[in-house]
């Protein structure tokens, strides 16, 4: 065998050692980067399973909730239908509660007006003049002086019913304030004053003519304390001539607001046209005789007694 010289085949060795290591570590570079990829493989396979399983269980939990919501559904559904039929059963109570407080506001609305009328003269709104008589023995339960202030001539007291006065009292004082004088000539009269009076009347003017402008006594309006005779200065104390004065067409415009109505106007068929007598009859009438252009003895008694309880109102 032919001996080679190392020296000459050196060169090639290094090369190929360097070749051989730098492949090794390649290599072992390469294994470990497997081992490593392995291993997330393996951790991704893991994590893929528990995510599959988390992924049924939520599809699962899906359906449950599906189910639950249908069900919710259905008793929200019932229970409208149950809120529903309530509320029919509370409007429905409703209408009969409403039902029974309407009677029992009307009964009590009703026992209120009897109260009410139990505690007015009842005498207030007849018809005297002819009609209907007060005897000797009646009165107005209250009576109150009328001030000298409203009097005309203060030599005789006058009277009116206590709670017909503050209605008069603001009649006067706003024809004052209106520039109009008007004064009480005469008011309240007892049956014996109606039976002097027309006793003097008899004699002075005769039976027949005393008739025609003086009720006897009983059938006069003065004695129920609501009427009343007005004068206005200019007259000389006298009630003639009474129609032809400012105070005499300011009642007629006026006097209705006060409750006052004009008891034989021109044309009546009981006494002869008296513009000075007028009677206190409540507001609510007076307005329904004036707009109506009503007499108050040309009214259904009936109709008149309607307004009774509102007399003082």
């Amino acid at each position: 065998m032919e001996y080679q010289d190392t020296k000459s085949v050196w060169p090639y060795i290094i090369p190929a050692g360097i070749v051989f290591v730098a492949l090794g570590g390649f290599l072992i570079y390469a294994f470990m980067q497997l081992s490593v990829l392995t291993e997330q493989t393996r951790s991704l396979a893991i994590e893929s399973t528990e995510l599959a399983s988390t992924t049924t269980a939520l599809l699962r939990n899906t359906d449950q909730l599906a189910k639950n919501l249908k069900d919710l559904r259905s008793e929200t559904l019932g229970l409208s239908d149950t809120l529903s039929s309530a509320q029919q059963n509370i409007s429905a109570v409703k209408t009969q509660v409403g039902g029974v407080e309407q009677t029992v506001g009307s009964i009590s609305g009703a026992v209120g007006t009897l109260q009410k009328l139990s505690q007015i003269d009842q005498e207030l709104l007849k018809k005297y003049s002819k009609f209907y008589f007060l005897n000797e023995n009646y009165a107005p339960t209250y009576l109150i002086d009328i001030p000298a202030d409203y009097i005309y001539s203060t030599t005789i007291p006058e009277q009116f019913l206590t709670e017909a006065w503050p209605f008069l009292k603001n009649l006067f004082d706003t024809a004052k304030v209106d520039g109009v004088e008007l004064y009480v000539k005469s008011a309240y009269r007892s049956f014996a004053e109606q039976q002097s009076l027309k006793s003097l009347y008899s004699v002075v003017y005769g039976v027949g003519t005393a008739n025609s402008f003086s009720a006897d006594q009983g059938y006069s309006e003065h004695q129920l304390g609501t009427t009343l005779d007005f004068i206005t200065s200019g007259l000389g104390g006298q009630v003639t001539g009474f129609d032809g004065t400012q105070a005499y067409q300011w009642l007629l415009a006026n006097a209705y607001r006060f409750g006052f109505e004009l008891s034989y106007p021109t044309g009546n068929d009981y006494y002869a046209f008296e513009p000075w007598h007028w009677r206190f009859v409540g507001v609510k009438l007076a307005t329904y005789l004036h707009n109506k252009n009503l007499n108050f003895y040309d009214a259904d008694q009936r109709e008149i007694d309607a307004y009774l309880v509102n007399i003082f109102d």
